[in-house]
């Protein structure tokens, strides 16, 4: 069926424009995260939706294993806590959920990873701006222009794309980058 074709194709075609024109920043961010570690820090992680599913996958692959048996990372997915999530959104409203916890939870030195398919995801967005002010570093993979986020984050790695289907699958593939090049640093 040509359809499925043309669908991997573009996921390749994204794949190698980001090969060419974003490995710097992906490097910056392994960079930054490995500091981190090696520091005695930890990598939180956000997004929504999708995003959310994402960084559960990351920090699932840090704190087990991805290719090789190694010590566990310290990796927290800011998306599993429904507790909290449900506790803040209540009580404060669904665009301070990532930004409590992040107040809660980073210290100077922890590096926080946002995901956005957009870069305009309100939580994302002020979760990056509160992780600068408690002086832990800030990585946004984010698609499209990078939003706002892209303002807020000492690295953004902004996929060149509009198309949310394609920017997902950019980014799970450099959080498995991430993954494997911290892993093979263990």
């Amino acid at each position: 069926m040509e359809e499925i074709k043309r669908f991997l194709n573009e996921s390749a075609d994204l794949k190698r424009v980001i090969a060419d024109t974003l490995s710097g920043d992906i490097e910056q961010a392994i960079i930054a995260i490995r500091s981190s570690l090696d520091n005695g820090g930890k990598l939180l992680l956000m997004g929504n939706g999708g995003s959310a599913g994402d960084a559960q996958h990351i920090a699932a692959e840090l704190i087990g294993r991805y290719k090789k048996e190694r010590p566990a990372l310290p990796a927290i997915a800011l998306t599993v806590d429904t507790s909290a999530l449900t506790a803040i959104g209540n009580d404060y409203g669904y665009d301070f959920v990532f930004e409590r916890q992040v107040e809660g939870l980073a210290q100077k030195g922890d590096t926080v990873l946002g995901i956005s398919t957009s870069g305009n995801s309100e939580n994302v967005v002020r979760a990056l701006k509160k992780a600068k002010e408690k002086g832990a570093r800030t990585v946004a993979l984010l698609g499209k222009s990078g939003g706002r986020a892209k303002e807020e984050a000492e690295i953004a790695i902004v996929v060149p794309s509009n198309d949310t289907a394609r920017i997902q699958e950019a980014h799970i593939t450099i959080g498995h980058i991430i993954c494997e090049i911290l892993e093979s640093d263990v």
